[in-house]
């Protein structure tokens, strides 16, 4: 199975798109293209169906992405079996919070080596076998053997349309969302964001739809574009692209501002001293004054 291949399709399917994969992996438009065409070669299955929203997984797509991920996973513990080079420091997604704060470490400490890693839900098994040294979560529940420091407060913001109600308003409350279609496909319970929404849906009355399956965050933001009626949440660190006919807008949550809150957790006993780097890095974030945070993060 070729490695590279498989990084190719997950970073298709996390970004939607093979223009915007290609950017991330530092690759050309083309190469993506030639690397999936192979790997679907390879499989004797196509993984993907072209639309006018993006690059849409098909059934054996689906089914293969689980095992893609599990693939990926097991390369890094290979790697790590034998060396203790580079950081590796996984962030969950290249387009949220914890990749610009990752990168802002990078840029101060250029000399350490760093591998970025998105694992999504098996960050904690990486961190623990030694496929990564860290990363970005928000801590629910932490086993012994791990520790972690919370590192950053990401305050949310309302993503909606031009025909929104809230759509001019330079800010809003909690509160002024009650009532209001707030549909959030992506969130799975269970997951550590799964618990920090339904917290913050519970504290203030609101109704958070996770309905329907998750065609990712193109078909969310198509359908909030040409809707009076439905909006989603977004951190204020997730860099969210949409094409400028949609004009989608980003409204402030205050009064109390809900922030997500951040930390990097990391095996007890790691002595990468580039942890020990991003660690004293991190440290110097402040705490947003007067905000929602769940209880579990206080």
């Amino acid at each position: 199975m070729d490695f590279d291949a498989v990084r190719t399709f997950v970073a298709v399917v996390e970004t939607g798109r093979f223009q915007e994969a290609a950017a991330e992996l530092g690759i050309t438009q083309q190469a993506v293209s030639k690397r999936i065409a192979a790997l679907e070669k390879s499989l004797g299955a196509r993984l993907f169906t072209r639309t006018a929203r993006g690059a849409v997984l098909t059934g054996d797509g689906h089914a293969f992405l689980p095992h893609a991920r599990d693939l990926l996973q097991a390369e890094s513990r290979a790697l790590a079996s034998v060396r203790t080079g580079p950081l590796r420091v996984d962030v969950i997604g290249r387009r949220l919070c914890p990749a610009t704060l990752l990168r802002g470490f990078h840029q101060a400490h250029p000399d350490v080596a760093l591998e970025v890693a998105t694992l999504f839900d098996t960050a904690a098994a990486a961190i623990r076998d030694g496929s990564i040294d860290a990363s970005f979560r928000a801590v629910v529940a932490l086993p012994e053997d791990l520790e972690a420091q919370w590192v950053h407060d990401e305050p949310l913001h309302l993503l909606c349309g031009p025909a929104h109600p809230l759509a001019g308003a330079a800010a809003v409350t909690p509160r002024q969302l009650a009532g209001h279609r707030l549909w959030m496909p992506g969130v799975v319970p269970g997951t550590e964001w799964g618990a920090y929404y339904a917290e913050f849906a519970a504290a203030f009355g609101l109704s958070i739809d996770a309905a329907g399956p998750n065609f990712g965050t193109e078909v969310v933001l198509d359908t909030i574009a040409e809707s009076p009626d439905v909006a989603t949440l977004v951190g204020a660190g997730s860099r969210v692209l949409w094409p400028p006919g949609h004009d989608l807008r980003r409204v402030p949550i205050e009064a109390p501002v809900p922030v997500y809150p951040h930390s990097l957790v990391w095996r007890r006993g790691n002595a990468h001293p580039g942890l020990a780097a991003l660690r004293r890095h991190l440290a110097q974030s402040e705490r947003t004054a007067d905000a929602w945070r769940p209880g579990w993060a206080a």
